[in-house]
């Protein structure tokens, strides 16, 4: 196991160096904490690769699990509230794909579009494998994600820290089902005990 973690370290942290330039510059117009999340997502993703090569594991306890759980939701809602104020927010739409196609229609540069449709569906992605340890059945998860990302859009609208998007409802919510589906292919590196 010592092995893997300094391998996972060495590998996971080069590559984070290596690419910072390009991550500075793509996300220069979002807050800070993007560089940060990119970071934690290399690691994470990283860590589990080489875990997983090397057929090695990693327990976590549920206390610590859900502390990481909780550090990572202030975070996410650092991003959704504190966002750069020279962006306009406040745009409502009602009607669903209509953002999501726009993304697809060449009309923004395809990485802001890549980054636009993976956050959304990715920064959910924990609290669908927190579901799934918590042995919540699909509708549960589907009702309580839908019922609690309304209220973050509805918020953010209200606060005019973002747009009103039923798109990422969608996406959100699509991203909250991929980690509770994923939870098997996670538990194969990661046990919670």
């Amino acid at each position: 196991m010592k092995k893997s973690f300094i391998v996972s370290v060495m590998v996971s942290q080069g590559l984070f160096l290596l690419f910072l330039p390009v991550f500075i510059q793509l996300f220069a117009y979002l807050h800070p904490m993007v560089l940060l999340v990119v970071w934690a997502c290399m690691t994470l993703l990283v860590t589990y690769g080489v875990y997983a090569i090397r057929k090695d594991e990693i327990f976590l306890s549920y206390q610590i699990f859900l502390a990481l759980v909780g550090i990572y939701t202030i975070g996410l809602l650092v991003l959704l509230f504190f966002r750069p104020s020279e962006q306009q927010y406040g745009s409502i739409n009602l009607i669903p794909f209509t953002t999501i196609f726009f993304y697809f229609s060449g009309a923004v540069s395809p990485l802001v579009a890549f980054y636009n449709l993976a956050a959304n569906l990715g920064l959910f992605v924990p609290y669908g494998l927190w579901g799934r340890r918590k042995e919540r059945t699909v509708l549960q998860m589907i009702l309580l994600s839908t019922l609690t990302i309304c209220f973050i859009e509805l918020t953010q609208h209200l606060t005019r820290r973002g747009s009103l998007d039923i798109d990422d409802l969608l996406l959100n919510v699509v991203g909250v089902l991929l980690g509770y589906f994923l939870y098997p292919l996670f538990n194969k590196v990661i046990h919670i005990t």
